[in-house]
């Protein structure tokens, strides 16, 4: 600072004593001139000589500035929870410290990032960096196969090996500008979906958490038996199940494609092809909705399910509208960590129960990703900040602070206790679901075509409008696999 005043200190010396003369011409015309608005037009054409001079001096301040070097820009998810917020703003901080280089973060709700994320990029003002939980499933395998990101296999091959089994596979995405798969997104954590309860509403009509079936029809029969024995103690404003059935929530389609997952529906073979020809699944999409719609049609769902946004069924069981509810992420037991006697005694989490075959439930797993695009400027310092995020130490401890609603994807991680601890219910539970082996990733890594079906919520609307506008499930199952089949005749 005092080496940019001295810089200065000559043209304003000069600019000075130019006012000096102009002060001596005034007071020789102030003594021969008597009228006295003489004297105030020349004091205010002194001001105004002063005040040129100021400018001219400050202009030379701001075009001698140095220029701003430039800013990596990512776009995240916002937080359910305050501290996921601010545990990326701590990474973030830490890494321009150690860099040298700036982010600029900007949170958007999940439901809104994905579209605000395709306008970007077809008006060619993207931000370098994008992390969002449902654009792992709906957009991310188009823009991978449209050329629209960048190869990232330089950040993930030298930590290839200590990514948890199965990871990897969800960001192997195909190209076909370039012709070839490689990996088009860095995985940051995963999912996968359970079931969230009220231990104490249990409790309220006299069953306990071992009270629970384990077997598929009388297992959701039982929170039938719940909600009706609640309304028989004057509780009429609570439901027994809160599933969503509105084509703005990605929870309606996820709990649908488990649904069918149970009763082993399956959509795609290995390569990649509809299945929808085959009578057994149409008759198994047919069944499924048929189940799923009967819960909201006979009361037990709460009606204004039909409307759910993503948030909505958390706060439908927070609120104790519902004493259940599936969700796909463990944003319910972190949106009460704080409340310990909630989180560890009140709240439950379960598993699914067996298929109604009699098989353990195989679960739909879904890797988050963080994705930079092949239009970005600043490719290698998005990498750079890429290599520093995946590192064990630091995504590890990120995950902790956001109070577990993700689970890791690198094997170094899973190592340590806090997701194993058996005192927590929920992350545990979580942990012995993701690590045993009987999962698989949505039908998207076989077929990019299928990220369409998710996008546009083809489950969603077809349950939608079994109960809305009452047509049968039929019917329904009938237009959803017709638009199955056009989204993937118009992708070849």
């Amino acid at each position: 600072m005092s080496m940019l005043f001295k810089t200065k200190a000559s043209p304003m010396a000069k600019g000075f004593k130019n006012q000096q003369r102009v002060k001596q011409a005034f007071t020789v015309m102030l003594i021969r001139a008597s009228h006295r608005y003489v004297l105030v037009a020349l004091i205010l054409s002194l001001i105004i000589l002063a005040c040129i001079n100021i400018l001219k001096s400050n202009q030379s301040l701001v075009t001698e500035s140095p220029i701003n070097s430039k800013v990596l820009k990512i776009w995240s998810d916002k937080g359910y929870t305050l501290e996921e917020d601010e545990a990326l703003q701590k990474i973030i901080r830490n890494w321009e410290q150690q860099s040298g280089n700036k982010i600029k973060l900007t949170f958007y709700t999940n439901d809104e990032l994905p579209q605000k994320t395709q306008r970007a990029l077809q008006a060619g003002n993207s931000p370098d960096l994008v992390i969002n939980s449902s654009a792992e499933r709906e957009l991310y395998p188009r823009l991978a196969w449209e050329g629209k990101l960048a190869d990232v296999s330089d950040v993930i091959e030298p930590v290839k090996s200590i990514y948890s089994e199965g990871v990897l596979e969800a960001v192997r995405l195909y190209n076909n500008v370039d012709k070839k798969p490689s990996y088009y997104a860095v995985p940051i954590n995963q999912l996968t979906i359970h079931i969230f309860y009220w231990r104490d509403l249990l409790e309220q009509v006299g069953r306990t958490q071992s009270d629970i079936p384990k077997e598929w029809d009388v297992f959701w029969e039982f929170w039938k038996q719940v909600q009706d024995d609640l309304r028989a103690q004057q509780k009429q404003n609570i439901y027994g199940l809160g599933f969503p059935f509105s084509t703005g929530s990605t929870d309606t389609y996820y709990l649908f494609e488990q649904i069918l997952d149970a009763y082993n529906v399956q959509i795609l073979d290995s390569k990649g092809q509809l299945l929808l020809n085959d009578p057994q699944v149409h008759q198994g999409i047919v069944e499924s909705l048929e189940w799923y719609a009967k819960f909201f049609q006979q009361g037990y769902v709460p009606p204004d399910a039909v409307n759910w946004l993503n948030p909505d069924n958390n706060r439908s069981l927070l609120n104790r509208g519902v004493v259940m509810t599936p969700n796909s992420s463990l944003s319910i037991p972190a949106a009460v960590r704080q409340d310990p006697d909630t989180y560890r005694h009140k709240l439950g989490i379960l598993e699914f129960p067996n298929k109604p075959n009699g098989k353990p439930m195989r679960y739909l797993v879904s890797v988050n990703e963080i994705v930079l695009f092949a239009e970005s400027k600043n490719q290698k310092v998005a990498k750079d900040f890429l290599a520093y995020l995946i590192k064990p130490e630091i995504i590890g401890n990120y995950l902790k602070a956001t109070g577990g609603r993700y689970l890791p994807v690198m094997k170094p991680v899973w190592k340590d206790p806090f997701w194993t601890n058996p005192a927590d219910p929920h992350l545990s539970t979580a942990t012995q679901t993701l690590t045993k082996g009987l999962t698989r990733p949505f039908y998207i890594v076989q077929n990019p075509a299928y990220s369409l079906v998710l996008e546009e919520n083809v489950w969603g609307k077809a349950l939608n409008q079994i109960v809305v506008n009452s047509i049968s499930p039929e019917e329904a199952a009938d237009i959803a696999i017709e638009r199955i089949k056009q989204i993937f005749d118009e992708w070849q």
